[in-house]
């Protein structure tokens, strides 16, 4: 059977308007947020500051009887000074029970998180020692991170146009990095809702990530691409929209096993390679998915639509009529 992509292109575009919509809108509240301000919900690695994770000790006899109350933590973090921190319930790995904290505050000092940890613990119960966590990165380097990321992405983002414009031409170029623009929105964007529903946090490999599912989309793109440029070396009058219809089927195999194996690996990632990587993996496979959609339904109909309005040629003049009106 035939894909026709460029017969429903409107639907493939409208469905990439909606998600990436609704990942600017929930960027736009997650800035407006005062637990995250920010269109993703940062981890240390961006902002620095101390990361503190308390989890109360179920084994001693009513401890854990009753839920935490968020807002009793967050009396006791006020009047600890740190009234602005980030404070998430979380849910323990094994029962699922929510009996711990997940506070993000400034940095602070050892004596600063056992005063902490100490009226917590009155108010809420005791806690396990032995899970407890404390992270706590400067701010300086967090800073640096962000920026050496956003500079990389600048960077590969104008290799690829440099690339792709010797390789092919300025539109294929353009429209393969329109389609990688696509999939950094889609990934960022369902990241900001994931922050906002399940405090999903992006660290430093978040950045690797976007750079990783680049490379993956862009090459899928010149797959796509390369077919279309021999089709019109050896049909140039046939119509573009058939020609990359033609060549979109001829490579689609291809580009569905190779995500799909792809797939594979990093969802064996996200199950079992351990919380560190588990958003790194999720990330890839959002990106993914969303650089073989854009490979094969934005970034080639946006090339026939661009082919369509600027390769018209005029139409031609019947010999006849111009030596009737030549005569008179």
């Amino acid at each position: 059977m035939k894909l026709s992509i460029n017969k429903s292109r409107s639907l493939w575009w409208a469905i990439s308007g909606a998600i990436i919509l609704a990942g600017i809108i929930s960027m736009v509240v997650s800035w407006q947020n005062p637990d995250i301000k920010a269109p993703l919900r940062p981890s240390l690695d961006f902002v620095g500051g101390t990361r503190l994770q308390f989890e109360r000790d179920c084994a001693k006899p009513g401890n854990c009887d009753r839920p935490i109350d968020i807002n009793v933590v967050r009396e006791v973090a006020k009047a600890q000074g740190l009234g602005d921190s980030s404070i998430q319930i979380v849910a323990d790995k094994n029962t699922g029970a929510e009996n711990g904290i997940l506070i993000r505050t400034k940095t602070l000092d050892r004596e600063q998180r056992t005063n902490l940890q100490n009226a917590l613990s009155e108010k809420i119960g005791a806690f396990d020692g032995q899970k407890n966590q404390f992270d706590t990165v400067g701010p300086t380097l967090g800073g640096e991170l962000f920026r050496s990321g956003v500079i990389a992405l600048i960077v590969s983002f104008a290799g690829i146009i440099i690339y792709l414009s010797f390789r092919f031409q300025l539109d294929y170029a353009v429209f393969a990095v329109v389609a990688l623009f696509h999939d950094i929105l889609i990934t960022v964007g369902i990241f900001s809702i994931f922050g906002l529903v399940f405090g999903t946090e992006v660290d430093s490999l978040f950045i690797v990530a976007l750079l990783t599912i680049t490379g993956f989309s862009v090459n899928d793109t010149v797959v796509i691409y390369d077919r279309i440029r021999e089709t019109l070396k050896i049909n140039p009058n046939e119509a573009i929209g058939d020609i990359v219809d033609d060549a979109v089927n001829q490579t689609l195999t291809r580009s569905i096993n190779t995500t799909f194996t792809t797939l594979l690996t990093l969802f064996a990632i996200f199950l079992f390679g351990g919380e560190t990587l588990k958003n790194f993996a999720l990330a890839l496979i959002i990106g993914f998915i969303a650089g073989a959609y854009s490979s094969i339904f934005i970034a080639s109909t946006l090339l026939t639509l661009w082919r369509e309005r600027t390769d018209k040629s005029p139409p031609l003049v019947n010999a006849e009529s111009i030596d009737t009106s030549s005569g008179n």
